[in-house]
């Protein structure tokens, strides 16, 4: 039976009616409710076309648009597990979801603020920001997808993460996050280790312009815009923004240092355009802009350079057609290319384009089949590591079947191949289950298969200057992931939720220094990481609520039979998360903690622990204007996000404060 709309207690749920009593409840539903229902069922699963995904709440079109999209935030629904809608009970998966309404709330300003809160992730921010980058599980090998298209490119970024979360444009498009944890390489390839990142832009669901004006500490001033409108069928969402800041100043050893990069200018731009071409049909053109210039910047520790400079520019273009979104598989054909240009003592490139399909079919009421080809080109250049015009293809085909075999289990087999240029041809087989024991309680276990081919930079690298080496006898990463948990909900107020991974890397690709001051891409024997996490959940009152997290990973890894326990790039051993939120009226307050524990105190400058807390406050001072207060790092704490053994230390930010003002007309 097909997902449906209930209207109950003043608030719209996705159910199946079960009871007599919820079946009369649905024919009492005036005609409004019931057009309303068909609409945002249409959405719904129109969503699945990943090109374009969009859920309810952005995609209904027509006179209730606008009180669809006060009501549905559809945090219950994910998309990206399954690369269809499903509710998250049913989902065989550890999902996180930020919705736009705890993005707008909480004023994040970038795609990192934002998911470092979730449990289970840790951030990387080279030089203060300028970069950044995003582990699940510990692992660094995380698909990131804007609207279910991979904005990973062929080459590296740091340690085995090969995309910069600086590349995503603006916070205001943004409907939801979705994060998957655990591996997902057997419907989004290789990188898909740690797990999956999907950015869901929003569609313009009426006329309305929004500003927002912030300053701050460290000489900070953004300026963004963004603007959405419709006429007829055709749709547009287009943001702006200007970020510039003086300096940066962090702690090490109780001092206070200032990093200088005076000449900071950060700008971004993006567009949507859609044109409904049908009931069924839509064709979408989607653009994406960030430049960044650093100027001048330095790192505290063994080697300082205040000479360095940095300087990005990412470019990313999207067409899609999606097809049959008014059926329970809706399906798309997508093309894309994206350039990325980055200058940091030398400059390196990566033109990236693509084609995707995905189509689906309802074999019955029990099975939902969903298949697709990509068809990936990568154009790298590393001016600074010494090669040009390195291209590296992978065509790959996919399919997945959803199958309902009793009343309370799903079996969810598939299969991916991938044909690689170099490395010839893998199958990444995969299954997962799902047994709902009851509407409140889930538990569900997966397995999957796992295939990374190395990146440009592991093979071509050649940079006598920074004494650096690639290697291109390198084999692919290879092993399998697995992902148990169980979720409850206690009440409607109250869940609680765990799970545990484990994954088996073999041919694992790392840069060890091979000689004193000599690093060569090699491939070591075994990497294993194992963990668990722990999540509750709770409204003390229509004002209050709390969540609290606690995560444990560990890593280990085998070179040549000698065991390496150490693992300094891990930043939570014991990661713990804090939430304590206030709602009342035109106020709203938000205090963030994220402590982490069990680091190896010599790789972190004798620090074995730290505890970061954020806190915002914010006041409607009438219906479309709004001010805010930040501040980041609240105890001006001591942290580093990442340590490098020879060169130094990759300083956490200190005290931040923000204050500014949004207004919508």
């Amino acid at each position: 039976m097909p997902v449906k709309a209930f209207q109950a207690c003043g608030r719209f749920i996705f159910l199946q009616p079960e009871s007599e009593k919820e079946r009369n409840c649905m024919k009492q539903m005036g005609n409004w409710e019931k057009k309303l229902t068909r609409q945002v069922m249409a959405a719904l699963l129109a969503s699945a076309a990943m090109g374009t995904t969009a859920f309810a709440a952005e995609a209904v079109h027509g006179e209730s648009a606008d009180v669809a999209a006060d009501v549905y935030e559809l945090e219950d629904t994910v998309v990206t597990a399954e690369r269809r809608p499903t509710k998250k009970m049913e989902t065989p998966a550890n999902t996180t979801v930020i919705t736009a309404r705890e993005i707008e709330d909480n004023h994040y300003q970038s795609v990192d603020e934002a998911i470092g809160h979730v449990n289970g992730v840790s951030i990387v921010r080279m030089a203060g920001g300028l970069r950044s980058y995003v582990r699940i599980n510990g692992d660094e090998r995380v698909v990131l997808l804007v609207d279910g298209q991979k904005l990973n490119d062929a080459q590296g970024g740091f340690g085995r993460a090969s995309v910069d979360l600086n590349m995503i444009p603006s916070m205001d498009n943004i409907q939801r996050i979705e994060v998957v944890k655990g591996g997902g390489s057997a419907l989004y390839g290789s990188d898909a280790v740690g797990g999956v990142i999907n950015i869901i832009t929003k569609n313009a669901v009426k006329n309305e312009t929004k500003v927002d004006i912030n300053t701050g500490s460290w000489g900070s001033h953004n300026y963004a815009i963004s603007t959405q409108g419709k006429e007829n069928d055709f749709s547009w969402f287009i943001t702006g923004g200007l970020q510039k800041r003086g300096h940066f100043d962090y702690k090490f050893d109780g001092n206070s240092p200032t990093m200088a990069n005076s000449d900071y200018n950060n700008n971004s731009f993006s567009m949507k355009l859609k044109n409904r071409l049908s009931d069924s049909d839509s064709l979408a053109l989607s653009y994406a802009h960030r430049s960044v210039d650093a100027g001048q910047y330095e790192c505290y520790g063994l080697i300082s350079n205040p000479n360095a400079r940095l300087r990005e520019n990412f470019n990313n273009y999207n067409v899609t057609w999606n097809f049959k979104e008014d059926t329970n598989v809706p399906g798309y054909v997508s093309f894309f290319y994206n350039y990325k240009w980055i200058d940091q003592s030398g400059s390196f490139s990566t033109r990236t384009m693509g084609l995707d399909a995905q189509y689906g079919w309802l074999l019955n009421d029990y099975n939902t089949l969903i298949t697709g080809v990509e068809w990936h080109q990568s154009n790298s250049e590393n001016a600074a590591s010494g090669y040009y015009g390195k291209k590296l293809t992978n065509r790959s085909i996919f399919l997945q079947d959803t199958w309902k075999f009793a009343k309370k289990w799903t079996l969810v087999p598939g299969m991916r191949m991938d044909n690689h240029s170099m490395f010839g041809t893998h199958w990444s087989p995969k299954i997962a289950i799902n047994y709902l024991a009851d509407a409140d309680t889930q538990v569900y276990a997966s397995w999957g298969r796992v295939f990374k081919a190395p990146t440009a930079d592991d093979l071509y690298t050649y940079n006598p200057g920074w004494s650096t080496f690639g290697n291109p006898n390198l084999k692919p990463e290879t092993g399998y992931t697995a992902t148990v948990g169980m979720n409850h909900n206690f009440n409607e107020k109250t869940s609680v939720g765990i799970s545990f991974f484990y994954s088996r890397l073999k041919n694992v690709i790392a840069w060890p220094e091979v000689r004193t001051f000599v690093w060569e891409a090699t491939n070591i024997d075994e990497e294993k990481r194992r963990g668990m996490e722990l999540s509750f959940k709770q409204e003390l009152s229509p004002m209050w609520s709390y969540d609290l997290g606690y995560s444990y990973i560990k890593r280990e890894a085998t070179v040549t039979g000698s065991p390496m326990a150490v693992d300094p790039s891990n930043l939570q051993p014991n990661g713990y998360r804090i939430g304590v939120h206030y709602n009342s009226g035109a106020w709203k307050a938000n205090l963030l903690g994220t402590i982490g524990s069990g680091l190896d105190a010599q790789y972190y400058n004798n620090n074995s622990s730290y505890n970061i807390w954020d806190f915002n406050l914010s006041y409607d001072i009438k219906k479309n204007l709004t001010a805010y207060f930040k501040v980041n790092n609240l105890t001006n704490q001591e942290h580093y996000e990442q340590k490098n053994s020879t060169y130094g230390y990759y300083p956490c930010g200190g005290r931040f404060y923000q204050v500014g003002l949004t207004c919508t007309f």
